[in-house]
């Protein structure tokens, strides 16, 4: 048995043990072997905990360790301690971070980028559309994006799904141990999440039931390891909020679908852009722009440096990037039909070639300009 990776597991699993304790230990020089010797005692007094942990407390957590790593063994779970290379480095920035995280599956939550996709149970046509539409777009400017939500009825099962249907990877984050699937009705789709190369998360062992407060603590997840979340559809009171004012408080981005102001399945979504704790929004562009997300190719992030200022351009697209070259400045859509003589329906297939080939991009008020 790893005895390093025992006494991390059983770290995590000490009352009154978090994120704040270990970054001390980190400090201090303190290693999850010296929690469990039997001099600790000295070691201990200088993390700030409200007491010393007794031995019962240490003796207890050690089992419950070695009970934990037979079932890491059998199922290929990878256990990442909050101090590991590999733990996801945007979740270890939160003040409240898991000390422990139980990843089944082969996603890599570091990748570039993670966002997460989150909404209510009781999501309406709109709400679902709009999660298909919003991954497609994405999928096809970053198709090594991964996908974060909770796995629930509703908005996270299409976000999980758009991803699955686009060729993306997508984490669900669980609100109980990975020996069970909750929703049992999502069993099938968390098993077409893992053999597509994504991952179920949890920061629970195994055994651990779900209930109204682990959702609400798992939400911290979802938002902790994303770079922005984005939120599709929400009543004022619900978890997707609670997603959302998480993310708001960490300092990462919130972008809201806002909706018709008699639809309750929009009003959280409003809410949270009239209180400017989330953009509006508008397109998978300006998404883009608002994150400074680069387009990729083949796996590659498209670049100036990287390719012919215009490879191969001609016609019509010669023309629009000859356009926006001589303006030096971003010009709209009608600008540039006056400019061009170009018919509207020819110009914006030209617009959306060249910006899907990383020449152009598209700013803020549907304005155009060279990348």
């Amino acid at each position: 048995m790893d005895r390093e990776l025992l006494h991390k597991v059983a770290l995590s699993m000490m009352p009154r043990v978090n994120a704040a304790v270990v970054r001390v230990m980190s400090e201090c020089g303190v290693c999850p072997a010296d929690f469990f010797m039997p001099d600790a005692g000295e070691s201990l007094s200088r993390l700030g905990l409200s007491s010393i942990p007794i031995d019962s407390e240490r003796d207890e957590a050690l089992f419950k360790a070695r009970r934990e790593l037979d079932f890491i063994d059998r199922h290929s779970v990878r256990p990442l301690f909050i101090l590991d290379d590999d733990y996801p480095f945007l979740l270890r920035e939160i003040p409240d971070a898991p000390v422990m995280l139980y990843v089944l599956g082969r996603a890599d939550l570091n990748a570039n980028p993670v966002f997460s996709l989150v909404g209510t149970r009781r999501c309406t046509s709109y709400g679902a559309g709009f999660c298909r539409s919003l991954v497609s777009d994405l999928a096809a400017y970053l198709p090594s994006a991964v996908v974060v939500s909770g796995l629930a009825y509703g908005i996270d099962a299409a976000a999980h799904t758009a991803a699955l249907d686009n060729s993306l990877a997508t984490v669900g984050v669980l609100a109980h141990g990975l020996d069970m699937i909750y929703p049992a009705a999502h069993r099938d789709l968390a098993r077409r999440i893992l053999s597509s190369g994504g991952a179920l998360v949890s920061e629970y062992p195994t055994g651990t039931r779900p209930y109204q407060g682990r959702f609400l603590e798992r939400n911290r997840i979802v938002a902790g390891m994303s770079e922005v979340t984005v939120v599709a559809e929400s009543e004022i009171k619900g978890g997707a909020m609670s997603t959302a004012n998480l993310a708001f408080s960490y300092s990462r981005e919130v972008v809201a679908l806002p909706g018709r102001y008699s639809d309750a399945t929009s009003s959280g979504c409003n809410l949270l852009i009239a209180r400017n704790k989330a953009h509006i929004f508008t397109s998978v562009p300006d998404m883009m722009d608002l994150m400074r997300w680069k387009p990729e190719i083949m796996g590659h992030q498209v670049s100036v440096s990287s390719r012919p200022l215009f490879p191969e351009l001609d016609g019509n697209a010669s023309l629009v990037c000859d356009c926006l070259q001589v303006s030096g400045c971003p010009m709209t859509v009608d600008e540039i039909h006056l400019a061009t003589s170009l018919s509207v329906p020819s110009l914006m297939a030209s617009l959306t070639e060249l910006e899907f080939d990383g020449i152009i991009v598209r700013l803020p008020g549907a304005r155009y300009e060279l990348a």
